[in-house]
């Protein structure tokens, strides 16, 4: 495994065909709080984790299938540092997941967990809807049939909104 600093200063883990962007909380932050007329699904999840893991192709569902509505899907691994060449990267491209994956390299989770939402324990898997001000936290896993219905219960709430 090799480290690489991309031309924004920030570090990415090199593999021999994949790369993951590699952030601490304070670097991660901002990705919580775009303003963009996006709907953000971010997705805390780990390799070790197997709700996580039973959930993580219907996250990879809706980036393919809600591509044309403006969701952006960020997959962010709280995996163990020294299992992301092992574990991660392999695992990512076993199920060929395409919506971004980033790494969260940050162990500090006592001063991040309640930034990302008060009401996080820190347990995993946890997932946040949000666009423009308006956000909702999940902590628990989801089926497709779930996903889907509260993504697009939380799409049609910010529709006049805008």
């Amino acid at each position: 495994m090799s480290e690489k600093v991309r031309s924004d200063d920030k570090k990415e883990i090199a593999s021999t065909d994949a790369l993951i962007p590699t952030y601490d909380f304070n670097e991660f932050e901002s990705t919580l709080h775009q303003n963009d007329d996006k709907v953000h699904v971010i997705n805390f999840w780990a390799t070790w984790c197997k709700p996580c893991i039973a959930e993580l192709p219907y996250f990879d569902r809706i980036n393919k299938e809600y591509a044309d509505r403006d969701i952006k899907v960020t997959l962010v691994s709280l995996d163990f540092p020294n299992q992301i060449e092992s574990r991660l990267i392999p695992f990512i491209k076993k199920k060929d997941i395409k919506a971004e994956v980033v790494f969260l390299d940050d162990p500090k989770g006592n001063s991040w967990i309640p930034k990302v939402d008060e009401s996080w324990s820190g347990a995993i898997p946890a997932t946040v809807f949000y666009k423009n001000g308006k956000r909702k936290f999940f902590e628990r896993s989801f089926t497709y049939e779930e996903l889907s219905a509260e993504l697009d219960k939380f799409i049609n709430s910010t529709k006049n909104k805008d």
